[in-house]
């Protein structure tokens, strides 16, 4: 009997080499769309996809077993409704800028195709995220759904993709790889028509991005720390951790991963988390649970993530309050082996005591140099000159203040750009650490109008030059520097 035997990666690279081929053509077209058109054709997208919020989240977590459908609910409504709303108005391609006084024009120009991995912790607010901005940016975008979230970021792109081809959007701008497999995605980001990679949370595949050769924007995974000063709002600060960590429990990487106490109001914090169902481990009861949070080869337990304090705790065998929302873990050192110093996608906090603001400022910066992936930081204070030094010192992206991380860091309480995709470059990886939006989707090409004569320069072309000898017109340069001196004499 014969039998008929399909090689999957075979089968994907082939998928992605014609989607990456589709993108390309399509987007010959789509360069031709004023920013009115394309800002149709998102509305229209945002608009209809917003019809399935509440049925995407709870896809999305019966999928994945990640989070809580309630908060994916109001990501996905944020990604949807607030995410338009704020870039309604944006100019990204064309003439974006006219500077008339110096005679400079700014002309947005897309990147071209890009290729998008999406984490399943977040799988319909990233995707539509990126989808979004994309389109607003003029570029074509081939998304590579995560495979423990595939049916959900299928689902939510072809709602878009039927609401942005009916408004006009041309065929293969936007789609996604069928067969996923890692063969098939590295196909995509390697592929000569593929501009630039957008990979959020997925570091699995990074070092291929990497690789491509192509330039990579990272929303890298998270280690952030916050600090409770002691001029703080003790009350408000950790209400606002708590909020922020127990948030779709626990996975979005801008949550607080560990918090750092000065000593003086250490008595006050532990009381106030306590009452607020927060409840700090034993070491023996931290030890046990740590254990789970990796296997003995290194790599994270993904059954880890998005599961409730209740639910860890019973895994790990440690009797909890009713009320527990958060499980806490005190602890002295940072280290590689130390479970409690990483990324901890669920809610559980690392809890560090130190003297000063000063040691605290060291602390901070061991635990963002620990994953080195320059992501978030949370500080809670009132005192200007401490906030100052945090921010000059922290190897970090992102800077937050009085204010809870996850919130803040996606722009819902603070005026930062709102993003799924927070970058983390410069201090951890990828060419940027701006919260992403479509701005960081194009080039800017600069038109400059010649506002002097080289005459005035005092510069002529010497007879020497014009006879065609290659002599130096020696005055020429002195007056050259002299002018160039006094221009920078001028700025400083």
């Amino acid at each position: 009997m014969k039998v008929n035997i399909i090689d999957n990666d075979l089968l994907s690279i082939q998928e992605a080499r014609i989607l990456a081929e589709n993108a390309y053509e399509a987007h010959r077209k789509l360069v031709e769309f004023p920013q009115e058109k394309l800002d149709e054709i998102m509305e229209c997208m945002a608009k209809e996809v917003s019809r399935h919020t509440r049925e995407l989240a709870m896809m999305s977590v019966e999928e994945t077993d990640y989070g809580r459908w309630q908060d994916k609910y109001i990501k996905n409504r944020f990604a949807c409704e607030y995410l338009p709303a704020h870039i309604r108005d944006m100019k990204c391609v064309g003439v974006i800028n006219i500077d008339h006084e110096r005679q400079i024009v700014d002309v947005g120009v897309p990147m071209g195709v890009l290729v998008s991995l999406c984490p399943a912790t977040s799988p319909v607010s990233t995707t539509v995220y990126s989808a979004l901005i994309a389109i607003k940016s003029g570029n074509s975008i081939v998304f590579s759904p995560h495979p423990r979230a595939y049916n959900t970021i299928c689902r939510v792109l072809d709602i878009m993709i039927e609401a942005a081809e009916g408004c006009g959007l041309p065929e293969g701008v936007l789609s996604y790889l069928p067969t996923v497999t890692k063969a098939g995605t590295r196909e995509l980001m390697n592929h000569q028509a593929t501009a630039m990679i957008l990979n959020t949370g997925v570091p699995g595949m990074l070092e291929d991005a990497y690789r491509s050769g192509k330039p990579v924007i990272y929303g890298g995974t998270g280690n952030g720390p916050a600090f409770i000063e002691r001029t703080a709002d003790i009350r408000q600060a950790v209400r606002d951790i708590i909020a922020s960590k127990t948030f779709d429990n626990g996975v979005v990487s801008a949550a607080e991963q560990s918090v750092v106490v000065d000593s003086c109001i250490d008595g006050e914090v532990r009381r106030e988390f306590e009452a607020n169902g927060a409840y700090f481990m034993t070491e023996e009861e931290a030890d046990r649970l740590g254990k789970l949070f990796y296997f003995k080869d290194g790599s994270a337990n993904p059954e880890m993530a998005g599961k409730t304090a209740k639910d860890l705790a019973k895994w790990a065998k440690i009797s909890v309050p009713e009320n527990t929302r958060l499980l806490i873990a005190e602890q002295k050192y940072v280290s590689e082996n130390n479970p409690y110093s990483k990324e901890k996608l669920c809610p559980v906090l690392s809890y560090f005591i130190e003297d000063d603001w000063m040691h605290a400022c060291e602390k901070c910066i061991e635990l963002l140099l620990s994953e080195r992936h320059g992501h978030t930081l949370v500080i809670h204070s009132n005192d200007r000159d401490v906030i100052h030094q945090f921010a000059i010192k922290k190897p970090v992206g992102r800077m937050l203040v009085n204010t809870p991380a996850v919130y803040g860091s996606m722009g819902a309480t603070t005026n930062l750009f709102p993003a799924m995709t927070l970058g983390s470059g410069s201090a951890g990886k990828g060419i940027t650490s701006d919260n992403v939006s479509p701005m960081n989707l194009i080039y800017i090409r600069k038109v400059g109008y010649g506002v002097r004569k080289i005459e005035d320069l005092g510069m002529g072309v010497p007879e020497s030059v014009a006879a065609g000898e290659c002599k130096c017109d020696d005055d020429g340069l002195l007056r050259l520097q002299r002018l160039l001196e006094e221009a920078l004499a001028s700025i400083k």
